[in-house]
Formats: structure tokens, C-alpha cells, sequence
């Protein structure tokens, strides 16, 4: 089982045909263990092997302040990072953004590079500076 980083590809398809309207949907950014198989494939926010806890409740959490943007040739999109307070969580090793407005479609991957834990505390997960060469989210 592994999670591969990945824009998933099923998104790809649904923006031009217009399922995402990534800053008027609700996305959401859902914590995976190291069980889960996530990648370029996944299609939509499943519950399997889903990490749980204090302080994370199955669905993950909203993301805020999600805006659209364009520098150049590129557009991409800036969200806030997305933190999970008063929190013990032993097994987190990936992430999925999803839209919860269209039917929990899967978005992007994100592999932690190892697991994270965290004990009565705080796990924020920093997503990358927005720009043109390195938003998690773009298109050249």
C-alpha cells in the first residue's frame, strides 16, 4: 500500500467539464494512514483507512480561504493550511483534497513523506506557497 502525491486525474477531466468550482465548493482535506493506496488514480473521499482520533473527525476538516488565481500563464490555487487541534493521532501519512459540494470528488494526494503523529496537540498540515511553480494545485 503506498500514497503517491499526485493531482488526481479524474479531476482533470471533471475541471473541464466543469464539476469544480474550487472557490464557491466546499473542499476538505482528509487524513490517511500509511494502510491506504492514494494516488494519481483515486477518485473520491473514501473512508478506508482513514485516520482517526482526538480531535479528527472521519471527513477531515474544511479548508479555508480557497482562492483561484493566475500569475503569467498559470493558474493555481491558494488555500490556508488546515490544522487539527486538542489532537492524538498515531498513524497520518497522506492527505486527499476533496470536493464535498460534488459528491466528495477527489482532488489531489498528498504523501506526508513519513507518518505523523501528534499527542494532545496541534497537526497542521503546511501546504506549499502558493505560486506559479509550486501551488499543490496549477495549471501551465
Amino acid at each position: 500500500m503506498a500514497i503517491t502525491q499526485a493531482v488526481c486525474n479524474s479531476f482533470k477531466q471533471e475541471l473541464l467539464e466543469g464539476t469544480h468550482d474550487l472557490d464557491g465548493n466546499t473542499l476538505k482535506l482528509a487524513l490517511y494512514t500509511s494502510s491506504a493506496t492514494l494516488g494519481a488514480t483515486t477518485t473520491a473521499y473514501s473512508t478506508t483507512n482513514e485516520a482517526s482520533g482526538t480531535g479528527y473527525t472521519a471527513g477531515g476538516a474544511t479548508i479555508a480561504n480557497v482562492v483561484v488565481a493566475l500569475s503569467g500563464t498559470t493558474a493555481f490555487v491558494d488555500f490556508d493550511d488546515v490544522s487539527f487541534t486538542s489532537a492524538t493521532i498515531t498513524d497520518a501519512a497522506g492527505a486527499l483534497i476533496y470536493n464535498s459540494s460534488a459528491s466528495n470528488k477527489a482532488i489531489a494526494v498528498i504523501d506526508f513523506g513519513s507518518t505523523k503523529s501528534v499527542s494532545g496537540g496541534t497537526l497542521t498540515v503546511t501546504l506549499p506557497t502558493a505560486s506559479a511553480t509550486t501551488a499543490l494545485i496549477r495549471i501551465s
